[in-house]
């Protein structure tokens, strides 16, 4: 069975897409609030600590960031890649979606504190859109809501295409770089203040 990690803020269409990916024949993982979310409504879904026994800490900031999900998500498509995963109890990962805390939203609050914008900078999401843009020729990235619909279309009519995959991963990368652009904007603006 595929498997898919579900880690967002933004919940939009979230849960109708886990529906359909479970009559799907998907394993789902999440992580804390998504796993929830879920969960709640029915779904049959494994949370990131359980999957990588190793529970969520620092208050939330570390969560994904484990071998568990990187490895899954960045081994290559060859028996050596599976095998090692499978001889340490993970597998592969085939599928992310994922989007990131609001930091342009949060700096753009009038009195935004120093301390709450550092606390929207999202390490862990950033690092699974990477990871999965980067093995796009394995992994499908979703990073934006509006790309379920069609990613959806393709897996019902058998799998998703290889220049699919490729353009998700460059939505993911362009996604990234705009991300680190507005913190390194922020962060700058900070320091001459």
């Amino acid at each position: 069975m595929p498997t898919a990690i579900l880690s967002v803020h933004n919940k939009t269409g979230v849960l109708e897409f886990a529906h359909s990916l479970a009559s799907l024949g998907w394993t789902l993982l999440a992580s804390g609030g998504t796993a929830k979310l879920l969960r709640d409504n029915g779904l049959s879904v494994t949370e990131v600590a359980d999957y990588a026994k190793s529970p969520e800490i620092l208050g939330g900031r570390v969560k994904t960031l484990h071998p568990a999900i990187h490895g899954g998500l960045l081994a290559r498509p060859t028996e050596e890649d599976h095998q090692q995963l499978l001889n340490l109890g993970w597998d592969f990962i085939d599928l992310v979606a994922v989007n990131l805390y609001p930091f342009e939203e949060t700096i753009a609050k009038p009195n935004v504190t120093y301390a709450d914008a550092i606390e929207n900078i999202d390490i862990g999401g950033v690092t699974l859109i990477r990871a999965a843009a980067k093995n796009h020729e394995r992994v499908t990235l979703i990073c934006d809501p509006t790309d379920y619909n069609s990613v959806l279309q393709e897996l019902q009519a058998g799998n998703i295409s290889a220049a699919t995959r490729q353009k998700l991963a460059v939505k993911g990368f362009a996604s990234t770089a705009h991300y680190d652009n507005a913190i390194h904007n922020y962060l700058n603006q900070q320091s001459k203040a």
